[in-house]
């Protein structure tokens, strides 16, 4: 098993290191023709602080950035709400109209049937996309204040040349501090397009996986970030080619030893709202089949893959076997999936309940 530190040294957690942007939604309707949008906040390594918070009630923080405005404090109010501490935040002097920094919106409509889900984020030159090396005191972080783990991932890193080098320098502090470093590669094909692509997000991702605990991430993930490959077409999930899904897992191990748990999700998209779902663990050279869901309908599924992360986290520190673990992220990504917006609303209870086979009917 892991070894995660004690509670008693760390004043959090978990805490991670991600942009957090304002997201709209208009809810059935589509970004184009609507008139109005429910705000949420969101943002792939943010949503696993506050899935380990508000889900599994550990102390989590999130160190990102924002512009000194009021779209800044409508964020930084969600997180709270979120009950994730708040305390390294860097707050960048807004100029007026975002010369210097702006804070990040994302547009995101469900889907529904054959029309999928669609994002639009609107990013660039953002507080926490210009955050470079020596701006956050990573000492004090994690050698005064403390933290069990540390999770960040390839969101981040791709936002410009200076979050990569942001990300490394943070996992490198963590690791020096004993704390466990998780990284979700979450391949975007939007962030890397203009930058160099998938040469460039290997090129990143390649270099900071080096110092990873655990990894996490889907085919495509592992494919453009690491270069590695899966043989054979997925028709299903009764049908998924899980002997090339182990292989690129083997090939994941091989080249990076200091991978000690590999986790990556299995999804077969029927329609928007039908999705086969499942996962894999690895760990100690070998590899745990998570609970399959065939058919599952889902509301939203953004963020499905931080509520696994956060599950396969929360399962990993609180010492569960790694059966137990996959199982923990599969179904709160499931749960996750069933509500809108991108943080989940799943208690720990229902969690467990769904691992143990509770089923859908009306509880009085």
């Amino acid at each position: 098993m892991l070894n995660v530190k004690s509670k008693e040294n760390c004043m959090f957690d978990q805490i991670s290191l991600g942009e957090v942007m304002l997201r709209l939604d208009p809810g059935e309707g589509r970004i184009r023709t609507s008139r109005y949008f429910q705000a949420w906040e969101g943002g792939g390594e943010y949503n696993v602080a506050r899935g380990l918070r508000k889900c599994f009630k550990l102390t989590t923080a999130v160190v990102t950035a924002f512009a000194d405005n009021d779209i800044g404090y409508l964020i930084e109010d969600f997180i709270l709400q979120g009950g994730v501490d708040t305390r390294f935040v860097k707050w960048v002097s807004y100029d007026g109209i975002g010369r210097n920094a702006r804070n990040g919106l994302n547009f995101t409509e469900r889907g529904f049937g054959v029309r999928g889900a669609i994002g639009v984020s609107d990013r660039a030159n953002t507080a926490a996309a210009n955050l470079k090396p020596g701006d956050i005191d990573w000492d004090y972080i994690f050698g005064t204040c403390g933290a069990r783990w540390f999770h960040t991932g390839g969101i981040f890193a791709a936002l410009s040349e200076s979050s990569a080098q942001v990300a490394l320098e943070a996992v490198k502090c963590a690791k020096k501090y004993g704390t466990i470093v998780s990284y979700d590669l979450n391949y975007r094909p939007s962030l890397w397009k203009d930058i160099g692509g998938k040469a460039k997000a290997q090129e990143v991702n390649k270099e900071i996986a080096k110092y990873i605990d655990v990894m996490i991430g889907n085919e495509e993930d592992f494919t453009a970030c690491l270069g590695l490959e899966i043989e054979g077409n997925n028709e299903s999930l009764s049908e998924l080619n899980i002997d090339g899904y182990k292989s690129m897992i083997n090939a994941a191990s091989a080249a990076y030893p200091n991978f000690k748990v590999i986790g990556t999700t299995l999804r077969e998209v029927k329609t928007a709202t039908i999705n086969d779902w499942s996962a894999l663990c690895w760990a100690e050279g070998q590899i745990y089949h998570g609970m399959e869901f065939t058919g599952l309908e889902i509301l939203d599924r953004v963020g499905g893959g931080d509520s696994f992360a956060s599950g396969l986290i929360y399962g990993l520190m609180t010492g569960k076997d790694y059966q137990t673990a996959v199982n923990y992220g599969v179904c709160h990504g499931a749960l996750a999936m069933t509500t809108a917006g991108d943080t989940t609303t799943a208690l720990q209870k229902e969690v467990e309940g769904l691992m143990k086979g509770a089923g859908a009917r009306v509880q009085r």
